[in-house]
């Protein structure tokens, strides 16, 4: 393509300008620097500058966009590709900030620190992006050698150990103290499974695998997704089924339970929470918190509640509650799981467990609270201003629910 300086400095118009914008992204990919492709476009450097940071004409920043469009953009948004290492390469130059740049290129700050980390020079420190594409284009193939296939040394090492019945464990440690100043003779016991158990490798003979303990010819996942058995002899109900009224707490009776458990798990406290109102319920387990021991302390206090606060019971899924379909059947109170590893959907639980830790501190036996000072634990929390009730106390809403 043939560029003239253009004599002419008039306005040009958007479409003008998008089009000589665009030529000068075409003329900084074919290698010119931004002189020698503001000197043939007839632009000022200035104007260059800021294209090719992404700036407008006020000088703040911009985000990347202006440099996406007119510049190829990478073969997968999940990789950095050649325009973007120009453009960290030129910002490091005007001393940006890590964060200043991953915000132009719409990415994470770790992304760009991790990659100036891996693709700078070794020795100067500096960072020259074509370079830089280079070294990332060199480890993206995949698969990769593993690393025993590429030391000789390594794959003996491992497997005169092996012949030994070594576990890879022991092979690990042992490489380690033998070669303490040779990383290249350092593996994790997972690597030294992988060579043995993954087809395809061939980095360890395939007969070692016989030597291990198990003795198997291939590895046994610990869970199958298709195999899977209920952790309840009774199925659970799960918190996606829960009406929609506990929900949006409009409704009381709704209630929220678990445990607080105290010194080496010797002793524990049940915990009650009433989702509309707050309103806290302990329960004293002075025998143990097996799944019987709090059906049965779940089952005397709810006697203590009328009818219309009795509508379900949302807990965890912890062995305590294997016992959940009798204390359904005893109460008439549906009980439903969370998620695993999902708290926050049993939020205002959490939230008092935290509470009460104030009064049952961590690493405590908590055996030594007799019922009275658990019922007058809860009546401190329930007669306490609470922000999200709007100043207003447990009891106190609660009063006015049931008045209502």
């Amino acid at each position: 393509m043939d560029y003239k300086i253009r004599k002419d400095r008039k306005p040009q118009g958007p479409r003008k300008l998008a089009e000589e914008r665009a030529a000068y992204f075409q003329l900084m990919q074919q290698g010119m620097s931004n002189p020698q492709a503001c000197r043939t476009l007839g632009i000022n450097r200035r104007t260059g500058q800021r294209w090719r940071n992404g700036r407008n004409a006020s000088g703040k920043d911009k985000a990347a966009p202006p440099i996406r469009s007119a510049v190829p953009p990478s073969s997968s948004s999940r990789y950095l590709g050649q325009a973007d290492r120009i453009h960290i390469a030129d910002r490091l130059r005007e001393k940006a900030t890590i964060r200043a740049i991953a915000a132009e290129l719409d990415r994470s700050p770790s992304t760009i620190s991790r990659e100036i980390r891996r693709n700078r020079h070794s020795i100067n420190g500096q960072y020259r992006p074509f370079a830089a594409q280079a070294r990332a284009d060199e480890r993206r193939p995949r698969p990769k050698p593993g690393k025993i296939v590429r030391s000789p040394e390594l794959r003996d090492a491992i497997q005169s150990c092996l012949d030994e019945l070594w576990s890879p464990e022991q092979i690990c440690h042992a490489l380690r103290r033998q070669f303490p100043d040779r990383p290249e003779m350092h593996v994790v016991h997972e690597t030294i499974y992988q060579a043995l158990y993954v087809q395809g490798r061939g980095e360890l003979r395939r007969e070692l695998a016989g030597a291990l303990r198990t003795g198997r010819a291939r590895r046994k996942p610990h869970r199958q997704a298709n195999c899977r058995q209920s952790r309840f002899a009774d199925p659970m109900v799960m918190i996606s089924e829960r009406p929609a009224e506990a929900d949006d707490r409009a409704v009381p009776g709704h209630w929220e339970g678990d445990l607080i458990i105290g010194k080496d798990g010797g002793s524990a406290i049940g915990t009650l929470v009433e989702r509309a109102t707050r309103y806290v319920m302990l329960l004293h387990l002075p025998n143990g918190r097996n799944a019987e021991q709090v059906r049965d302390a779940l089952a005397q206090t709810v006697q203590t509640m009328p009818s219309h606060l009795k509508r379900s019971l949302t807990w965890d899924q912890g062995s305590e509650m294997a016992a959940h379909k009798s204390f359904t059947l005893a109460t008439d109170i549906p009980v439903y799981f969370c998620d695993p590893a999902s708290p926050w959907q049993r939020g205002s639980n959490e939230n008092t467990n935290g509470l009460l830790r104030q009064y049952f501190p961590k690493g405590t036996d908590l055996a030594v609270h007799g019922p009275e000072h658990l019922t007058a634990v809860a009546a401190q929390l329930n007669g306490r201003p609470r922000k999200t009730l709007g100043w207003e106390t447990p009891a106190e809403r609660l009063h006015k629910l049931l008045a209502a």
